[in-house]
């Protein structure tokens, strides 16, 4: 059943490639993410607040939550969103699907273990997919503006995500996941409410659109509510590392989507990129790490 969940959940975040991109083109990404979050904690509070026995007990446990909500909510979200407005949703996810090769370097890297050779070159492989992916395979553009602002954005998102996950993994040692992922939500909604006010979002929310409103919600509950959840149920009970292996299955299904649902094209740079960017992650997750 877990393996399920985290099956859906990587679908789940195909899927906010798609929603993300539509919300993009048109609305501010504090504005989006502060009301994403609003659609989750409608889900996710009601029900912590029923379930007292797993609050957390002291400050260092709320302490750590509110670092969730700096880089897991807010952090990533803002990147998200304003990193999504030129960049494709299948290129944007497969930038992101670095993120299992950077948790398990910086697993290694922060407790005590070494990487194998062949994760190294696992390593290197993801790295020159994302280049090819960013670069639509020419290379020498990168020196010319083939990364911009927006890749530098969804690079940022990796390194928010891969804080998330690391410090989850602590905070589930004193807090449920329920617990972490709410807590995380409400603390991130609370950091970005200032600059989504500053965006003018109060004057932005009744203009809005009937796409733009089924894409917030698709955000907070599917891509939100249930998908953290199941993703830290997942991170407490077989690890971090082997919960980001199942992560490989948010680009195909970005792309797929991208390609169905906004008519993004799928060519040859990307299909390298892609063959580039998971092979390097079945390599680093396939030879992980031993200790040192």
């Amino acid at each position: 059943m877990m393996y399920l969940k985290l099956a859906l959940t990587a679908l789940f975040w195909g899927g906010t490639f798609i929603a993300g991109r539509v919300l993009a083109r048109d609305t501010p990404p504090f504005t989006s993410a502060f009301l994403r979050f609003c659609f989750a904690l409608a889900v996710l509070a009601p029900i912590l607040a029923r379930r007292r026995d797993l609050w957390p007990k002291d400050a260092a446990s709320l302490a750590l939550a509110a670092l969730l909500g700096a880089t897991g909510v807010f952090g990533y979200n803002a990147l998200f969103f304003w990193g999504l407005k030129s960049v494709d949703a299948g290129r944007a996810a497969l930038i992101v699907a670095c993120n299992p090769v950077a948790i398990t370097v910086f697993s290694a890297l922060l407790f005590g273990e070494r990487l194998r050779l062949p994760a190294l070159a696992g390593v290197a492989a993801c790295l020159a997919g994302a280049a090819v992916v960013i670069s639509r395979g020419d290379a020498s553009s990168l020196l010319t503006g083939a990364f911009g602002p927006g890749e530098a954005a969804i690079f940022g998102c990796v390194a928010c995500w891969t804080s998330y996950t690391l410090i989850g993994k602590r905070a589930m040692e004193s807090m449920s996941p329920l617990a972490a992922v709410t807590l995380a939500c409400a603390l991130g909604a609370a950091f970005l409410l200032l600059p989504a006010l500053g965006e003018g979002m109060t004057g932005l929310m009744p203009g809005l659109a009937v796409r733009q409103w089924l894409a917030l919600a698709y955000l907070g509950l599917c891509g939100t509510a249930l998908g953290f959840i199941w993703y830290y149920q997942g991170v407490a009970a077989i690890g971090p590392a082997r919960s980001g292996v199942f992560i490989n299955l948010v680009p195909v299904s970005a792309v797929a989507m991208g390609g169905l649902l906004l008519g993004e094209k799928t060519d040859l740079s990307l299909v390298a990129g892609a063959t580039l960017v998971l092979g390097g992650v079945w390599l680093t997750n396939r030879y992980r790490t031993r200790r040192a």
